[in-house]
């Protein structure tokens, strides 16, 4: 990951603080509107977003139509690397893959996988690994698995620098030891505090030494030995604190350490079905990927073969790279039900289950095929498997799946559960609707060319009209949303964590989940309507250790979150606006409001609901799931809620 100086980060804080966010003299520009670099370079090749082609261009002097023949040249965007910009070839859209397929694969059409398109891995027997760049070729049906899987194969020089070319250390990473961590449970395993400490094979601690992994995040100081003593696990932890490490190294482990379980019946078995030993499910394509991505820096120089699958991409791509071979399996749960109603995946072995951002996908309307994969498939049963759930936030519903999914488990709260990191400066400014758009220029030109930059909006429709605003003002921009397909989004992604357009225009639902590298500030362009979403949106920035900014845009559509926004604002200690504190204070008195809080509707929460004194027992399906209260997210330090009716009575 890659290294953001506190230097730079406190020039653009001063740039900010030139900024007089409450004067409402918006159409004021603190600095020069253009961006330093925006100086147009004639036969250099520019990303072209796609509502924007086949149409009238911009006006003269930017580029755009030469006749009825459109010229991607940039219009004042600056010089370019010709591999990153685009067009690499004459009117390739996706040239920014032209190197054959590159990272993203789109030199195979319609496959993710393809990270370097044109060569021959897929060859029988070469055991350097898949298309993507997955370790071996063990797996196949036709292949019998090695006996020691703890054995450390011979180094691959291009698959290493393909996979750990950045840096995961964040400038601020020290003031992660300063977070308050609770465990609860039954007979807790020691945690370690550095990786050393904890037997992980040879594979694991080269691997982690070359990911530039100095020390475990306290997610991970506790997770790794949790799983590694074969305990279950509820997990509740800020966005970007390394969860996806904190389930990887110690399943990994494991895996190498006590290699593949036996077969499944032999009637079972078919060239064609794969039985993966752990099923990794999270709510969007992007998230699974960079689970993906991850898996495969840790299984490096082994003998375990991880794969992903998700929907809006060609599932005969998919199939293809399960045939290969699967031990590790990455999706989201649509594609996973259609694999297995294929016949084309088995969980008859799978010895591990992890539901990443559990919330996440409870709220996109998934838990239906989660249970159909859990509890109506071949999946070994509660206390037949291991299951780890990690969730930002610990709403009702993730407590009804622990109970279902989950025996004994132990529940680990880190820092303020449902809160968001101190590393994140956040600013809440009041801007009507008529002049948000001149606002977003005061803040992208302030920001400069340099900083990435990632703006919320609501609506698919306002995504596209305002990364056109933003493309006729003279910003690189490009953006995502539901209705992109998966190269588009792949593309534009690409674009922007390159630099190329460092404006990502975004809806909430299309960016849940990105793990995008130095990512400095987060604009709120429309305010979520509720504040768990607020806590997924800024956790785009200040990511595991690194300084991030975050600024919203709030005006009389967005009352109904000003109660929880003041007091999350002040429960990570950042500046509070005298007409938030007010508008706060008014809800406060609703009497409706108030009723709804007693009644456990919104808020967070935190506390193990098996410490509270009116538990019952249960969980892991039992018949009684405690009494976990709900009340203000802020009555303890990790932002619990507490005080409230019983929901299981």
């Amino acid at each position: 990951m890659s290294h953001v100086s506190p230097a730079n980060f406190q020039a653009l804080d001063q740039r900010f603080a030139g900024l007089d966010l409450n004067s409402g003299a918006v159409n004021q520009r603190a600095l020069d509107p253009k961006p330093q670099g925006m100086v147009r370079q004639r036969g250099n090749e520019r990303y072209v977003p796609p509502h924007l082609r086949n149409r009238p261009g911009p006006p003269q002097g930017r580029g755009g139509f030469q006749g009825q023949v459109y010229d991607p040249r940039p219009r004042d965007f600056g010089p370019r690397d010709p591999y990153r910009d685009g067009f690499y070839q004459q009117q390739n859209f996706y040239g920014v893959y032209s190197r054959g397929g590159g990272r993203g694969g789109f030199g195979n059409p319609g496959m993710y996988y393809g990270r370097e398109g044109g060569n021959n891995w897929r060859e029988r027997g070469d055991n350097r690994g898949p298309h993507r760049g997955s370790n071996n070729d063990y797996g196949r049906a036709t292949q019998p698995p090695p006996e020691d899987w703890s054995k450390l194969l011979p180094k691959n020089e291009r698959v290493e620098r393909e996979l750990f070319n950045k840096h995961n250390t964040g400038i601020n990473f020290d003031k992660y030891e300063d977070i308050p961590v609770e465990a609860t449970g039954q007979d807790v395993p020691k945690h370690i505090e550095l990786f050393s400490d904890c037997n992980l094979g040879e594979i694991l601690h080269h691997n982690i030494q070359l990911a530039n992994y100095s020390k475990p995040t306290p997610v991970q100081k506790y997770a790794i030995t949790i799983v590694k003593n074969k305990r279950d696990l509820m997990a509740c932890a800020q966005t970007g604190s390394g969860k996806t490490a904190a389930f990887l190294i110690p399943i990994l482990s494991r895996i190498f350490e006590e290699g593949p379980p036996p077969p499944p019946d032999a009637r079972q078995q078919s060239r064609r079905k794969q039985f993966p030993i752990c099923l990794v499910l999270a709510p969007t394509r992007e998230l699974a990927c960079q689970i993906f991505d991850e898996a495969r820096k840790f299984s490096y120089r082994s003998y375990a073969r991880p794969c992903v699958v998700y929907g809006g991409a060609d599932i005969g791509g998919q199939l293809k790279e399960l045939d290969r071979g699967c031990h590790l399996l990455v999706a989201t749960p649509g594609r996973l039900v259609d694999m297995l109603d294929r016949g084309r995946i088995g969980l008859d072995i799978c010895k591990f289950l992890v539901l990443d951002e559990a919330d996440r996908m409870l709220d996109m309307g998934f838990e239906p095929q989660i249970r159909r994969i859990v509890d109506q498939d071949t999946m070994p049963k509660v206390g037949e498997r291991q299951t780890l759930m990690f969730s930002a936030t610990f709403p009702k519903e993730i407590q009804m799946l622990a109970r279902d999914f989950l025996v004994n488990y132990i529940f680990l709260a880190v820092g303020r559960v449902g809160s968001t990191s101190e590393n994140i400066t956040q600013k809440t400014v009041w801007v009507d609707e008529s002049d948000k758009r001149s606002f977003l220029l005061d803040l992208l030109s302030a920001s400069g060319p340099e900083s990435l930059t990632l703006v919320f909006v609501e609506t698919k429709k306002g995504a596209d009209a305002l990364e056109d605003y933003l493309y006729n003002e003279g910003h690189p921009a490009t953006s995502i949303h539901g209705d992109r397909s998966q190269r588009e989004r792949e593309a534009a992604l690409a674009s922007f964590k390159s630099g190329r357009t460092p404006i990502l225009v975004a809806t909430a639902v299309a960016a849940r989940g990105l793990d995008i590298p130095n990512v400095r500030h987060v604009i709120n362009f429309d305010m979520p309507t509720d504040i768990e979403e607020y806590v997924h949106r800024i956790g785009r920035t200040g990511r595991v250790g690194h300084t991030g900014l975050a600024t919203s845009f709030f005006n009389d559509k967005n009352r109904n979150v000003a109660k929880d926004l003041d007091e999350l604002l002040n429960d990570t200690r950042q500046e509070v606006p005298t007409w938030l504190e007010s508008l706060a204070f008014e809800s406060h008195q609703s009497s409706a409001r108030s009723r709804a809080r007693r009644h456990g509707s919104g808020g967070f929460g935190s506390r193990d609901y098996r410490q509270q004194p009116h538990y019952r027992g249960g969980g892991g399906g039992g018949p009684h799931y405690g009494g976990y209260n709900m009340g203000y997210y802020h009555q303890n330090r990790f932002g619990g809620n507490a005080g409230a009716q019983d929901w299981w009575n």
